[in-house]
């Protein structure tokens, strides 16, 4: 796997000052700008950071609920959350980009800004070099390279040393419960997965269709994990829950987990640390195999 995305993987050229930019999304779909962004609505929290990252956090004038990272983030104009969206702040916004991201509940909304004639980014890193690939793109879009640049390099520089340091290492099976009631997991098209798979981790629910699947406990029982990963996020009983199925190879090794949702759920600089938490986890329930 190749973490190294550097400038080469720039994909507009600024030939003028003056000169349009086109960077193409996560979607494939060609984004110009006639000039910089100086008004940009960022539509997820991971969008959040991966602007600031980029150097454009002053050029963020709306951004969605839980946008709170980096701090200054926590005082952004609000324009709804990842359900609705507040159509006549964002007009009154006058954004001349945002950055968008799809999820189950967003086609309608998106349909809706795509009739204001602002262009749309679409923002959903599946891959952990991904990460700097975007803050490359966006740092485009936002004439900020300057600053873009030099962070792609460095989120990009950790994980490879991450994937040195882990990818090797033999593989344990794993479930990731990102909720548990229901039970929601993460397959194997989420950028998780791929954050599993530098550290050596297998995914139990890999081959399901359905990015964050529903699964039954009794297939979590059946499929027998070696170790089983929650977030902090704030749910019912988190991994605890499985303390009394004492026959589960996770339970008998003391290999239940527990994570920082907001590192490794979001797409962006953070899961840099994330990924690195979840390395570390998994180097533990190797070293439980020998007790």
């Amino acid at each position: 796997m190749k973490y190294f995305t550097t400038a080469l993987l720039l994909l507009a050229h600024f030939g003028s000052a003056d000169a349009a930019i086109s960077v193409r999304d996560d979607d494939g779909n060609l984004v110009t700008l006639q000039k910089p962004a100086q008004r940009i609505i960022a539509m997820a929290p991971h969008v959040t950071e991966l602007l600031y990252a980029a150097g454009g956090g002053n050029k963020i004038v709306g951004a969605v609920t839980y946008s709170d990272y980096p701090e200054a983030a926590k005082k952004l104009p609000r324009i709804g959350d990842n359900r609705q969206v507040d159509m006549e702040r964002v007009i009154a916004m006058k954004p001349d980009l945002i950055v968008i991201w799809l999820h189950g509940s967003s086609e309608r909304q998106i349909d809706t800004l795509r009739q204001l004639g602002v262009p749309l980014f679409h923002s959903e890193p599946q891959k952990l070099e991904g990460i700097a690939d975007s803050l490359l793109r966006l740092g485009q879009l936002m004439g900020t390279e300057s600053v873009a640049q030099p962070a792609a390099a460095e989120i990009s520089r950790q994980f490879a040393a991450l994937a040195r340091q882990y990818g090797n290492r033999p593989p344990v099976r794993m479930f990731y419960q990102v909720w548990d009631k229901p039970l929601y997991t993460l397959s194997g098209s989420s950028i998780v997965s791929d954050a599993m798979r530098l550290c050596g981790g297998v995914n139990i629910f890999a081959d399901l269709k359905v990015t964050a699947p529903v699964v039954s406990t009794e297939a979590v029982l059946q499929a027998d994990p070696e170790a089983i990963f929650g977030t902090s996020e704030k749910n019912y009983g988190g991994v605890n829950l499985w303390r009394p199925y004492t026959t589960m190879k996770a339970v008998r090794n003391d290999n239940l987990f527990t994570l920082n949702g907001e590192l490794l759920n979001r797409a962006g600089p953070r899961m840099v640390a994330g990924t690195a938490a979840l390395c570390e986890k998994l180097e533990l329930a190797r070293q439980h195999r020998k007790n």
